[in-house]
């Protein structure tokens, strides 16, 4: 088990993390999310020796994870870190680049261990090809088997597909996570993409300004996310006044609905007036304006019309799985 204590954390005499407390099962995949500047990053290099702290303590089991003031080479034996900067040696082969960070007890596995993180990254072409010839999105694959080399105990990754194509990130991600979960290893996994999130991290920590304000299953922080700001990662989100989808509740607050969540009706509901309708591939994401200007997007199969007026609803069970109110008032809920 990972077991990370920050009491307090200042970059360059300004405060970076705050009462950051966490553990992470062995095998078990945690994702970090949270906006530019929110720590995430810090929080890897921490973890990884990069940064040192005084208040706190990174542990491995029994075992302390230390710091810059006592280890000279960042790091622990049972621990990799794949940063933004991938560190690779540019005028040697790919083949070579991987097989520089396999054990020297082991070499006659040597070339099969390489060929299998090669499909694993899906470069088994380029073997031969020296670094420097790589695009940056092959680069980063290449980073990622380096890691892997070892098969580490603990997997640090910080935005791991950032410079990578789409139509290769996806694929790459079916390999890699379900290839760390077989293995066991436990993963962290920095990301600013829901993508990377959503369909394998089993927990997220959210993190805003340098603290957490949310850790959780991944599934259930989506579906009854805290806030605006931790729905927000996760895509586009909308806080809609109770009022308007009850006029007749008592209730004054708010609730936060995925695009998706709308129902569109041509007879009853909210009535919103449409301003924009983007294409998504699989359906349309439409901007609306309601009748007091509270701006509203929603989800729809086909095309909607500038100035086209539709209903939008919002199921009775959404509603009250979103409600954070005192459980005397779940009496009063009724359904939109």
């Amino acid at each position: 088990m990972l077991s990370v204590q920050i009491d307090a954390f200042s970059y360059q005499n300004e405060a970076t993390l705050k009462d950051i407390s966490f553990e992470v099962d062995k095998g078990e995949h945690m994702a970090l999310i949270g906006e530019s500047g929110s720590g995430k990053s810090t929080l890897l290099k921490i973890i990884y020796g990069l940064l040192h702290i005084e208040n706190g303590h990174v542990l491995w089991g029994n075992k302390q994870a230390l710091g810059p003031n006592f280890n000279l080479v960042p790091g622990e034996s049972y621990m990799k870190y794949l940063a933004q900067d991938f560190d690779l040696m540019p005028f040697t082969t790919v083949a070579e680049n991987i097989g520089q960070h396999l054990s020297v007890f082991d070499k006659e596995n040597h070339t099969a261990r390489i060929q299998e993180l090669l499909l694993l990254i899906e470069l088994e072409d380029f073997a031969k090809t020296k670094v420097k010839n790589l695009s940056g999105g092959q680069q980063q694959r290449v980073a990622l088997a380096r890691v892997l080399a070892q098969e580490p105990e603990l997997l640090l990754l910080d935005e791991p597909f950032g410079h990578i194509d789409n139509f290769k990130r996806n694929s790459l991600r079916r390999n890699l996570f379900p290839y760390l979960k077989e293995k066991g290893i436990t993963v962290l996994t920095a990301s600013h993409d829901p993508n990377d999130v959503l369909p394998y991290a089993d927990r997220t920590i959210v993190l805003e300004n340098g603290k957490i304000i949310a850790n959780q299953k991944t599934k259930k922080l989506y579906q009854n996310p805290p806030n605006y700001y931790t729905a927000s990662l996760f895509g586009e989100v909308n806080e809609v006044p109770i009022r308007m989808l009850k006029s007749y509740a008592a209730i004054d607050k708010s609730v936060l609905v995925y695009p998706h969540e709308f129902q569109v009706s041509e007879t009853s509901g909210l009535k919103v007036v449409v301003t924009n309708s983007f294409f998504k591939g699989s359906h349309y994401l439409n901007e609306c304006e309601e009748a007091q200007g509270i701006v509203l997007y929603f989800n729809s199969q086909k095309k909607l019309k500038q100035g086209e007026a539709v209903f939008l609803n919002v199921s009775l069970e959404t509603i009250n799985s979103r409600l954070q109110v005192e459980q005397g008032t779940d009496s009063e809920r009724t359904s939109v």
